[in-house]
């Protein structure tokens, strides 16, 4: 299975998790969600720079995260994402190369974590329509879809800062467009659930 896990990803979870943690104070409802084994994309909403973290110190497996290559076209940054095991996407065309870097974890039992939104919310919409490379890549490999919602604001010891982990589900028969669907309303629901 491809869970072995890079050393700077081992150490910042080790040193940052609980910094974090204790900087942000993120209420972190449902990581009980998170499968501990077999092929599973954990995928959400993005308002935050540090969304992913929620995710890394919720489970112990490790999860390849896909990110803009923008990260890693930058030398202060690429070291950072290449020795954390992230994986390169180019935005600006259908990146077929990052889809079968991640479907090669997933079909090793791995975890895949992205944003189906594709960027960070910066818009007045609550939440921005999804892409599909979630739903088709769970398609492809019978992958478990884990959504998570997350609410608040990322500041010093917030008092809203909320990450609800939903019900795994798999597409199975479903389309992709009535997965993708699926997947939308179910991290919308999250977010709301969030905000009572």
């Amino acid at each position: 299975m491809m869970n072995k896990k890079p050393f700077l990803y081992r150490l910042g979870v080790f040193l940052l998790g609980p910094i974090f943690k204790l900087y942000y104070n993120p209420k972190i409802i449902g990581a009980e969600n998170i499968p501990d084994d077999g092929p599973i994309l954990i995928v959400g909403n993005h308002i935050h720079l540090y969304d992913q973290c929620h995710a890394l110190i919720s489970t112990k497996r490790f999860i390849t995260y896909m990110a803009k290559k923008e990260y890693f076209d930058s030398k202060k940054t690429a070291w950072f994402f290449k020795s954390v095991g992230c994986i390169p996407v180019d935005r600006s065309k259908k990146d077929e190369h990052a889809t079968e870097s991640a479907l090669k974890v997933l079909r090793n039992g791995g975890a895949v974590g992205l944003f189906p939104e594709g960027t960070r919310n910066k818009t007045d919409l609550f939440l921005q329509p999804f892409k599909f490379g979630a739903v088709s890549m769970a398609k492809k490999t019978e992958a478990y879809l884990v959504p998570f919602g997350i609410t608040g604001d990322y500041k010093f010891r917030s008092k809203n800062l909320i990450v609800r982990f939903g019900k795994p589900f798999k597409v199975g028969d479903m389309e992709l467009e009535e997965a993708n669907d699926k997947l939308f309303k179910t991290v919308e629901g999250l977010m709301k659930e969030n905000l009572k």
